[in-house]
């Protein structure tokens, strides 16, 4: 047994870090059909509107799973909830890979979003355990950051390995990795430090604590103005970058502007890194001059004006779309807020569930949206084709990303109309 000290730090960043990597892969497999829009289009011989639906797929189970995931987190302990999520995103990834229909690429897709939903709230119910307090901000900041490097290894990286070999042999390979990560977590993760003798971070449980159920707890959260306006708000945040670096950016980029697929995919991995970046600006300066909602109405604005430009202004040229794609990436970016201004807008007993209200809010985003841009573009469809692959005009996408613009706007006005919290937790 060792002594009774804190866990070392390189302890903790490890054990932290083994369920980032499922953190990693979620992302990861998030944007990847993106790349290889037109290889599943010719596969499965889909539509626009099939290709949205199948993309968001993982978003179904990923949202459905949000609320249900902390009572996991809590009953089985990060430890068991991430190897099994690992196994399940192992078994996804090969459903989806070795699929010969739509029935089994869907159902490959479900089990990944599911899986890795988990991933997140296992991550900071371990840094609760095995960090200092002071350390949280940055293991979420951290979080992020992996997540969106995971979505830029999903970028020009694949499509040049999906160019190089074919979607089904890069997609196969790459589902080994769940599976090590897996077993990794249950060889190294432990669900507190006391396990490995070492001293916990983790609060006490006091008996004043209040003890609620789902429904309850659901209730209560939602009686909150904001949690409502910051439930609606972030899905345009996510959503924007989500549906055009994570579906329809590279047809888009390829049909209208002549660029290559990988040159189309780069343009995508900043759209995402530019929204990695974004996220620690704009939370450190919320938290330096003490106020969420200024901020958090800048990146909306910014958000719209930048899909406005994008989607009104004729022949824009390429290096002003994207400057303006990054200037919405990193507008984005203002999704950071809204985690700390909704768990600072219900006391504090309530804070874990109005966070997943609002990640599921997030989620909501993409997984409307992708769907929603492809059954657009399949409304205008002119009926050209390269292959087995539809071609669709430059008004077909931008009467699609419309719908970007329409809940930016709107979670612009829900931003508004929220109450500033001061940074400061409601009692």
């Amino acid at each position: 047994m060792h002594a009774k000290t804190l866990p070392p730090a390189r302890l903790a960043w490890t054990v932290w870090g083994l369920g980032a990597a499922l953190y990693f892969i979620g992302f990861f497999q998030r944007v990847a059909p993106g790349i290889m829009t037109a290889e599943l289009m010719g596969d499965f011989n889909l539509t626009a509107a099939a290709m949205g639906n199948l993309s968001a797929f993982y978003f179904y189970s990923y949202v459905a799973m949000q609320i249900p995931t902390g009572l996991l987190a809590d009953g089985w302990g990060p430890r068991r909830l991430l190897t099994a999520g690992a196994l399940v995103a192992g078994v996804g990834s090969l459903s989806f890979a070795l699929s010969d229909g739509m029935l089994w690429a869907c159902t490959g897709r479900l089990l990944i979003g599911g899986s890795v939903a988990v991933a997140f709230v296992a991550m900071m119910k371990l840094s609760s355990h095995w960090m200092a307090p002071r350390h949280f901000a940055l293991a979420s900041g951290m979080a992020l950051f992996l997540g969106i490097i995971g979505a830029v290894f999903a970028g020009m990286p694949l499509r040049l390995l999906v160019v190089a070999y074919d979607w089904r042999s890069v997609m196969l390979v790459s589902s080994i990795f769940p599976f090590v990560v897996a077993a990794l977590i249950w060889i190294v993760v432990r669900d507190d430090p006391s396990e490995r003798g070492y001293l916990s971070y983790a609060p006490k449980v006091t008996v004043d604590t209040p003890r609620i159920g789902i429904i309850s707890g659901l209730r209560q959260v939602l009686s909150y103005r904001n949690t409502w306006l910051l439930f609606i708000a972030p899905g345009a945040l996510a959503g924007s970058v989500l549906t055009f670096a994570g579906l329809w950016g590279v047809p888009f980029l390829t049909t209208h502007y002549g660029m290559s697929a990988p040159e189309a995919a780069a343009i995508c991995s900043a759209l995402l890194i530019s929204w990695a970046l974004g996220g620690p600006v704009f939370g450190s300066l919320s938290d330096r001059i003490g106020r969420r909602k200024p901020l958090y109405v800048i990146g909306c604005a910014a958000l719209t004006l930048s899909w406005a430009a994008i989607i009104f202004v004729p022949e824009l040229p390429v290096a002003a779309l994207v400057v303006l794609l990054i200037v919405s990436g990193f507008s984005a970016g203002g999704i950071i807020i809204g985690f700390a201004y909704v768990k600072e807008s219900v006391p504090t007993h309530l804070a874990g569930t109005a966070a997943g209200v609002c990640n599921m809010g997030v989620m909501l985003g993409p997984m409307l949206l992708q769907p929603a841009v492809g059954w657009m573009l399949d409304r205008q469809w002119q009926g050209s084709m390269v292959g087995e692959a539809r071609i669709y005009e430059l008004n077909a996408f931008r009467a699609g990303f419309s719908f970007i613009l329409a809940w930016a706007i709107l979670a612009l006005i829900c931003v508004i109309f929220s109450r500033e919290t001061n940074c400061r937790q409601v009692h």
